[in-house]
């Protein structure tokens, strides 16, 4: 089969698109898929250079790639809740970028959704939710929420705004009018930024979510008033150095079963048109490297997808 295949930790030199890969054989409890779509994630380069190891080890050779949304082709014993021919969307456990994977957790895909965009939901929607659950956030409180254009940072305030709350979103100019039509309140990045925050919430901010990093994590203490017991309503997914100012580095996937009924109820909802993931581009799977060097340079608006 045709898949993307690295060696060694490194630049996106290190990719190599590959024929002739074996192609996985699901083992007991298991089911195999053949990808119709592969959502691309920062997590795949950050892995890729090795940065993440303690979350996501890598074992040689490997295959990135998280998320996908394709159709089961093979069941593995005991296997009674797929088919042969379920449309899915999920996670794989063998690699993503690949005509062929072994699947971890899926769901059903919608009929009226696309593949790119099925294959686009499983990890923003999950990282998003998990981490509003983490801090707490409430109907009628107000969040600040860095990074708000991003992939994730955009399904945060649609979920959030969805459950009544208020959402002061960070992002660059260009994107602060699609923050407005998702619901949020926008404010630019830069120095200054926690002035610009409490003008935008003048009554105060109870929760932060980091989506973007870079050095944020004072700015979200001063926020919330300085004290101890505010940390545990500040969360990022973009800062490794979280522990360092007491704050929650999350980057795991929760609970299945609530990570399987959420990404069931996220999907419905993209189906129905009332939560969406902005792709920026379609490209084919021997272009992941290139896909992987757009992702690095932090200025892709929306999702970048593979096709085998």
């Amino acid at each position: 089969m045709e898949a993307i295949v690295y060696e060694e930790f490194g630049g996106p030199e290190v990719l190599r698109h590959a024929t002739g890969v074996a192609v996985p054989e699901p083992g007991p409890g298991e089911v195999r898929v053949k990808v119709a779509a592969v959502g691309l994630n920062p997590v795949d380069w950050k892995r890729r250079y090795g940065w993440v190891e303690e979350f996501y080890p890598t074992t040689f050779p490997a295959v990135p790639g998280l998320e996908f949304a394709g159709t089961v082709d093979k069941v593995g014993e005991g296997v009674d809740d797929l088919a042969v021919g379920d449309e899915v969307l999920g996670w794989t456990k063998t690699g993503a970028y690949a005509q062929y994977a072994i699947a971890g957790l899926v769901v059903p895909k919608p009929a009226g959704l696309s593949w790119a965009s099925a294959a686009s939901l499983p990890v923003a929607t999950e990282t998003a939710q998990r981490v509003l659950d983490l801090i707490g956030v409430r109907a009628g409180e107000t969040l600040f929420l860095h990074g708000a254009a991003g992939v994730v940072g955009s399904v945060g305030v649609q979920l959030a705004v969805a459950a009544g709350v208020t959402v002061i979103g960070s992002a660059s100019g260009a994107n602060h009018a699609y923050l407005r039509e998702l619901g949020a309140i926008p404010v630019e990045y830069g120095e200054g930024l926690t002035d610009r925050v409490r003008a935008a919430a003048p009554d105060g901010v109870d929760a932060v979510f980091d989506a973007a990093g870079h050095g944020v994590l004072p700015v979200a203490i001063e926020l919330l008033g300085g004290a101890e017991a505010a940390k545990e309503r500040i969360a990022t997914i973009a800062d490794v150095d979280a522990a360092k100012h007491g704050i929650t580095f999350t980057g795991v996937m929760g609970d299945p079963e609530a990570v399987r009924a959420g990404l069931t109820a996220h999907a419905r909802a993209a189906e129905a048109g009332t939560l969406a993931v902005r792709l920026a581009d379609t490209l084919p799977l021997k272009e992941a490297a290139r896909a992987q060097e757009l992702s690095e340079t932090g200025r892709v608006r929306g999702k970048l997808v593979l096709v085998p």
